[in-house]
């Protein structure tokens, strides 16, 4: 195993056990559990540039994902959402409808929790009116749709137009991902992005809320 320097490039090369025990380390050492959080969060953000960077893969964003969940469940006695402050963004995302994939949808969810923001999971095969009374309650800054399936091309068309029936289109961004998209799907369904990886998802995000990825 190479020689790790810090808890952030621990988390980017998704070293568990190192990631872990410099956490524990840290704590023992008295670094307040919120600057261990930055610091996860800025190792979440190189495994992004990694993987842009063709130096990883979908496993590897999985796995740190994974890792960045167990950090947070050890530092969890010692945080308080006081301390931690506010989300840096949030969001809503779901696989559209008739849809039931979610290995891309969970990658993103789990990059974007990474990085802090407040992600509201819907799950898969998720009706426009779902979609439509998670962005009424939680007034999310970006709504991603993901999508592998080209039979659901309507669904995505169907959730844009209900938000707009619902007057809330012109309040949220909407992303889309996942197989079955692309620009020309974003173009025709009036979406505001599309991202062709989880990373480029995550980064369209923070460049919403001004946060850094």
């Amino acid at each position: 195993m190479s020689s790790t320097r810090s808890l952030a490039e621990a988390l980017a090369n998704c070293q568990r056990d190192v990631a872990l025990q410099m956490v524990r380390d840290q704590l023992a050492a008295g670094i307040p559990a919120p600057v261990i959080v930055a610091e996860c969060n800025r190792g979440m953000t190189l495994l992004g540039d990694r993987f842009a960077q063709g130096e990883c893969f979908l496993p590897e964003l999985m796995f740190g994902g994974m890792i960045m969940k167990e950090i947070l469940a050890e530092l969890g006695p010692h945080l308080s959402q006081q301390q931690l402050g506010p989300p840096v963004g949030k969001a809503v995302i779901g696989t559209v409808q008739h849809d039931v994939h979610d290995i891309g949808k969970d990658i993103v969810v789990m990059m974007l929790r990474g990085v802090g923001f407040e992600v509201v999971d819907l799950g898969v095969d998720v009706p426009p009116e779902k979609f439509v009374e998670a962005v009424r309650q939680h007034q999310p800054h970006v709504v991603g749709m993901s999508i592998l399936l080209t039979t659901c091309f309507p669904s995505v068309s169907k959730t844009v137009e209900a938000l707009r029936a619902a007057g809330l289109r012109d309040q949220v961004k909407i992303m889309l991902g996942g197989a079955a998209a692309s620009e020309l799907l974003k173009q025709n369904t009036g979406c505001d992005f599309y991202g062709k990886t989880a990373v480029d998802g995550m980064k369209y995000a923070c460049q919403l809320v001004g946060a850094t990825a």
